[in-house]
């Protein structure tokens, strides 16, 4: 089972179209998104189109539900009406090996769509927000900073994975980042390894989106973070 997540595409057309092309080669059984198709861009519209026409599972982000400012006006009724009725939560619950194993996807955490669960957040607290939302894998975006954390319990292996950005990068990589996880047919919390991540980064247009930053009302800066990747 080939899962792909990806997040936090922020209006960026050249980078999303980047990224659905290198994942339609990799022929995933399922896709779902993580939020924020919108802001700090200017082709919210299209993004938003293409996300319901291929049907894919999409969280709201935190900049989905915002309303105010040049980005965010962009944003045609009929798509504002689709992004406010947005799930908090997706839970995947599978049962493999006589053994459960459930993955929450959240844009922030599970307990706020706007906190960040960093690569360093203090363990005792991230396993107990797993505990509360009963996730053996706790999938999360927002930061714009990809990583793979195990931590080991006396129940088995947590994990906890940021999907990073397909459109606005910050851990100094400028390319669109996504993840392909792979569950093989021996999927168990006990077994760490046998859920497989892999960080997915593809080259794009950097240039189209950075100018059409420029050429319009948003902030020059804009550009700059889309050119550098932070």
């Amino acid at each position: 089972m080939t899962i792909v997540l990806f997040s936090d595409v922020h209006a960026n057309l050249p980078a999303f179209e980047a990224m659905l092309a290198d994942l339609e080669s990799r022929k995933p059984d399922a896709v779902y998104c993580m939020g924020d198709l919108i802001g700090y861009n200017i082709w919210p519209n299209e993004i938003i189109a293409e996300v319901r026409k291929r049907g894919i599972a999409t969280l709201a982000g935190n900049h989905d539900l915002k309303t105010k400012g040049y980005a965010y006006e962009l944003v045609s009724p009929e798509n504002r009406l689709y992004l406010d009725m947005l799930p908090a939560r997706i839970k995947l619950e599978y049962q493999l090996n006589n053994d459960h194993l459930n993955i929450v996807l959240a844009h922030g955490s599970t307990r706020k769509i706007d906190e960040y669960v960093l690569v360093d957040t203090d363990e005792a607290y991230v396993l107990e927000m797993m505990d509360e939302a009963k996730a053996e894998v706790l999938c999360v975006g927002h930061s714009h900073k990809p990583y793979h954390r195990v931590i080991e319990t006396p129940a088995g292996h947590k994990h906890v994975i940021n999907i990073g950005s397909v459109g606005k990068p910050k851990d100094n990589n400028p390319l669109a980042c996504y993840v392909l996880i792979t569950l093989n047919e021996t999927a168990t919390i006990n077994d760490k390894d046998s859920i497989q991540v892999d960080f997915i980064r593809v080259a794009y247009d950097i240039e189209k989106a950075a100018k059409a930053v420029e050429e319009s009302p948003l902030p020059n800066e804009l550009a700059a973070m889309l050119r550098n990747g932070y």
